[in-house]
């Protein structure tokens, strides 16, 4: 940060050199690639004739004021999200600790109170008062708690009921679904390992076999699928991998595979990543395929690779940033998918989260930074940023029975996961020699299929 602007890639003469090239053979893909590239071509072009000194810039009060707004009011287009109400609690929350906004303790208490009246009498959290618990709201809800950091946010998590609810979707395979009576993907197994650690109600029996079926979702791309046999997707496979890392066993993986999976997903023209194979840029996979890296990089140093880096991501860091800054940003307020596309909370968490993985490499004693155009585009300054901690050696004591890694995969900022972590080991694992009540795949009642079970989902 020498005070020089750092070149712009889309600014190089042969950056167009990048785009799609589909060999004279047109498909609907093919199509719709080409219909995105313009778009972000008319955004270059657009920034170009503005600025003759390009100098990206972050719209963090704007981003502040839209995510202010949504904790006390959300719009008509928000009913869709009625059982994923916890996952806007979370994803708000993240969004305004990134930009190292205070929460009011006011609306913290709030939130706290709302999250209360989601959480089921049975254990675990509903997408809103009144619902079916669901593992996916049950790792946003205790996220949020987390992230809020108070005795009241802490106190409000019946530890207890949410372990009998872990155990009630939990199958014989290893795997979990989603509720009683749901689905199975690895998403259920990454939430009820986030859940279980954080709060310290994590047992080997709970998660016996589970590494094993995680193992099973790995295919022949190198990415994971969501279910055994299935095509690669960002989404799964950071779930999968954060999973094993809370339960050690990420050097199981192919690794080499994985690898050459990620890294194929960062789009060339574009700077940001795709989901998929064959599939569009997202501004989301700015945190679920570039999340993946930094584990990747812990995975290999510790199998001996001795050619990693000490400075730089296994990704193009920059043209990471300038498809966020220059693509995603809604003027007033809000990030987005790509270009023509609506602001969303969703969104403007995972950009922002992709954001700060790409500004940050290492530690405070092995720190390097790439932050692309002004210094206020800095997210979590410092030591703050939830990667920075990954290298660290010393951490609190209260860790040392932790993975340290732990602190990378609730995408929160580290001071508020060793905050909730010293909390939780303060207290007993409960109940932990009872015996397991038998899971959902277990009574006779759900060895039926459950393709009609809508009436469950929350």
């Amino acid at each position: 940060m020498d005070g020089v602007p750092t070149p712009l890639r889309c600014f190089n003469e042969f950056h167009s050199a990048e785009m799609f090239v589909d060999d004279g053979v047109e498909s609907v893909t093919s199509v719709e690639q080409k219909k995105v590239e313009r778009s972000i071509e008319e955004v270059i072009s657009v920034y170009k004739q503005i600025h003759s000194l390009p100098q990206p810039t972050l719209l963090r009060e704007q981003h502040y004021q839209y995510l202010k707004k949504g904790l006390r009011h959300l719009s008509d287009a928000y009913e869709c999200l009625d059982a994923s109400r916890p996952w806007l609690c979370f994803w708000i929350l993240h969004s305004l600790e990134l930009l190292e906004e205070p929460i009011p303790a006011a609306v913290a208490s709030d939130v706290c109170q709302f999250l209360a009246r989601c959480q089921s009498p049975t254990g675990g959290f509903a997408g809103g008062p009144g619902q079916h618990a669901h593992l996916a709201p049950t790792y946003a809800a205790v996220n949020a708690l987390c992230i809020i950091g108070t005795e009241e946010a802490y106190n409000i998590i019946d530890r207890e009921k949410l372990l009998d609810f872990l155990w009630s979707v939990k199958q014989p395979d290893g795997s979990f679904v989603m509720h009683v009576g749901g689905e199975v993907d690895v998403r259920s197994a990454y939430c009820a390992a986030s859940v279980a650690s954080l709060t310290n109600i994590l047992t080997p029996k709970l998660f016996e076999n589970t590494t094993n079926w995680i193992l099973s979702c790995q295919n022949w791309e190198g990415g994971l699928s969501g279910v055994p046999g299935l095509e690669a997707h960002g989404g799964y496979t950071f779930c999968g991998t954060a999973a094993l890392v809370i339960l050690g066993k990420e050097h199981m993986l192919d690794l080499k595979a994985l690898l050459r999976w990620v890294v194929s997903r960062q789009m060339r023209f574009e700077g940001g990543f795709q989901g998929r194979c064959n599939k569009l840029v997202d501004g989301c996979y700015s945190f679920w395929q570039a999340g993946l890296l930094p584990l990747l990089h812990r995975a290999l140093f510790k199998e001996g690779e001795s050619e990693l880096s000490r400075q730089r991501w296994m990704f193009e860091q920059q043209a990471l940033q300038e498809y966020i800054l220059l693509c995603c940003q809604n003027p007033t307020g809000g990030l987005l998918d790509k270009p023509g596309k609506s602001r969303d909370f969703y969104h403007t968490c995972y950009c922002l989260s992709g954001l700060s993985i790409a500004q940050h490499f290492g530690n405070v004693d092995l720190h390097h930074e790439i932050i692309l155009g002004r210094e206020e585009n800095r997210l979590v300054r410092g030591r703050r940023t939830f990667y920075h901690i990954y290298w660290s050696s010393i951490i609190y004591m209260h860790l040392i029975l932790c993975n340290l890694l732990l602190l990378l995969f609730y995408n929160i900022c580290p001071e508020k996961v060793a905050q909730a972590v010293q909390h939780f080991l303060r207290l007993p694992v409960p109940d932990v020699n009872k015996q397991p009540a038998a899971s959902a795949g277990d009574r006779p009642e759900d060895s039926a299929s459950t393709s009609g079970s809508a009436d469950h989902q929350s």
